[in-house]
């Protein structure tokens, strides 16, 4: 299995840093207050397509030859990653191919395809996103990118980490813990391999909703474990199946342990966000916020990281969530 080193996520730094933001590291009175904690959030909506996911999918493409750019590039994705795909693809100019369901938040299917991006819509309960995407690239001859299962994405991915231990050291802190929104496990992968050099001391935290803590359950169980069917939509960045092969064979010896937070506790997150940051985030890119809010963590005393990783919302549900 060809594994991402802390190598490879230096080398990711140097190879994006012209085409995606460096987002900040923002800090707030009342977040401390609350947790008792120095609390450093990675503000991952501010990036060019509003998500984390743009430096994966910028890294993997990037690295493709002429012909494989000439041939396109083709993805499966519930929006982030989609978009994501799009703008790197439009970068080289690469055509992008992207499975979406059908049920997809309105904000990121439009985002997608502002970006260029060819949406073929799916079924989220039924069809296997995985298999239509392999088969279309099979005929196609266009290159796979995986929303997280693959080396070059989460070194990508991994990035966000390097850039937050480099402010927090230059505010003269060091990260005790550092939580990490969790779907298929791309993100935290990269930033385990980013952290292993960079800061390895910290304890590192996958937090996932409720009903989809594939992660954290196969932590505990030292095997991968898929979600059972019929758990809620809300965090629909989130939804993956189970923990990939590439990022699971990372993460089980290098995560501290799992989090999980409810709809309710993600919801009131998200107005937090909007409140008393001034960002708006979208639920799967608030549940490491929801876990410090609901105390999930004990960070009295502790410098603690967090990633707010995306802010493509569906304005139903932030106006639910400001209404409380």
């Amino acid at each position: 299995m060809n594994l991402p080193t802390h190598d490879d996520v230096r080398a990711a730094y140097v190879r994006i840093a012209p085409h995606i933001v460096r987002t900040p590291m923002l800090r707030n009175p009342l977040l401390d207050e609350i947790t008792g904690g120095t609390i450093l959030l990675k503000a991952e909506p501010l990036q060019r397509t509003g998500s984390f996911k743009l430096r994966g999918a910028t890294n993997a493409i990037l690295q493709l030859n002429a012909a494989q750019r000439q041939a396109g590039v083709v993805t499966h994705s519930s929006g982030n990653h989609g978009q994501a795909v799009a703008c790197a693809a439009a970068g080289v100019g690469a055509v992008a191919t992207i499975f979406m369901p059908a049920d997809a938040p309105r904000v990121k299917q439009d985002a997608t395809a502002r970006w260029g991006g060819k949406i073929r819509h799916f079924n989220r309960a039924t069809d296997d996103r995985e298999g239509i995407a392999r088969t279309f690239a099979e005929e196609s001859g266009a290159t796979l990118v995986p929303p997280f299962d693959h080396p070059h994405v989460i070194a990508g991915q991994g990035t966000l980490a390097l850039e937050l231990v480099a402010d927090a050291s230059e505010a003269g802190l060091t990260l005790d813990d550092m939580l990490v929104c969790t779907g298929g496990g791309g993100m935290i992968a990269g930033c385990a391999m980013a952290l292993e050099g960079a800061s390895p001391d910290t304890r590192l935290y996958c937090v996932e909703p409720e009903g989809w803590d594939d992660t954290g359950r196969s932590l505990a169980a030292g095997e991968r474990l898929a979600n059972p069917p019929g758990g809620s939509v809300l965090c629909d960045a989130l939804l993956a199946k189970m923990p990939g092969k590439v990022t699971f064979e990372i993460n089980r010896t290098h995560l501290a342990g799992g989090l999980v937070v409810t709809d309710a506790e993600v919801m009131a997150a998200v107005a937090f966000a909007f409140l008393h940051l001034k960002l708006v985030v979208e639920p799967g890119g608030a549940v490491a916020l929801a876990a410090l809010l609901a105390k999930k963590l004990d960070a009295r005393g502790r410098v603690v990281g967090a990633v707010l990783s995306g802010g493509n919302i569906d304005p139903a549900v932030f106006s639910r969530a400001l209404a409380g």
